[in-house]
């Protein structure tokens, strides 16, 4: 893996993505931030060597590099999933690029339903944990400690530091953000109401197909990490109507302006 990371990086310098300090990753229905950045240079996925290829028709397939309230940035418009087809090791790959090439942050974002029944479609809700289950680790491959630390320490997977930040920043836009616990599932099939009521359980708030592999790898290179998940639909199991993909991916795009508003205030206090 790191003589094709050399070759990735290499390939992405020789394009003008220098020194980046902060890393985001959006979620489907929220690639409206790059309307706000003052792009430098951008490539798509299928043109960086070693790169996987983004296959689901919302997620664009771009990285981009440029500014964001002055500092530099390095943005996946579109992110890779285990329903896909995709190993753990091919979707945390940009995470370890985005490493190497300089971020010190990352930042993350997905669409994701609402298990919490006192939270809503249409709102935010700040990560704090996470529950995995998808089955297996982004870290279990052979060679892995020569990347970084085997045994990687997850009590605190996403930084405080940046999570005290984000509510504060939302309490003075007025914006609701809520904070819980993000259970990521393989997926693309959505969940039944046993399993609504299985994740309700054993503790999770929302439930979605990405972002653990994602921050588990950040933890792996010592990044900070915070995410944020835009609620999209919400999983009563006692009150569930069949799913709406083009309802959730409005309700993303409706919701996506407090992500915005947020991570554009975080990034600018850096």
């Amino acid at each position: 893996m790191t003589t094709r990371i050399n070759e990735t990086v290499a390939y992405l310098k020789a394009k003008g993505f220098d020194n980046p300090e902060v890393g985001i990753i959006l979620g489907t229905g929220l690639g409206k931030l790059i309307d706000t950045i003052d792009i430098i240079t951008k490539v798509s996925y299928n043109h960086i060597p070693n790169f996987p290829t983004a296959t689901v028709e919302f997620h664009k397939g771009k990285l981009i590099y440029g500014t964001l309230e002055g500092k530099k940035i390095i943005v996946m418009q579109g992110r890779f999933h285990l329903y896909e087809g995709y190993s753990l090791q091919d979707i945390t790959y940009p995470v370890r690029i985005m490493q190497q090439l300089g971020i010190k942050t990352l930042l993350v974002s997905n669409a994701s339903g609402a298990i919490n029944t006192t939270f809503k479609k249409g709102e935010l809700m700040l990560i704090d944990d996470h529950i995995n289950l998808q089955g297996s680790s982004p870290l279990a491959f052979k060679g892995v400690e020569t990347l970084g630390e085997r045994f990687v320490d997850m009590s605190t997977p996403y930084d405080n530091t940046l999570n005290l930040a984000f509510e504060a920043i939302a309490k003075m836009h007025n914006i609701k953000l809520h904070k819980g616990v993000y259970a990521s599932v393989v997926g693309p099939q959505l969940e039944t109401r046993a399993e609504y009521r299985m994740l309700k359980l054993i503790g999770a708030d929302a439930v979605g197909m990405s972002t653990v592999p994602e921050v588990i790898v950040a933890n792996h290179l010592k990044l900070k990490v915070a995410a944020i998940s835009v609620l999209t639909d919400e999983c009563d199991p006692d009150n569930l109507a069949p799913v709406n993909i083009a309802e959730i991916i409005k309700m993303a795009e409706k919701a996506e302006p407090h992500m915005i508003t947020i991570f554009k205030a975080l990034i600018k206090d850096l």
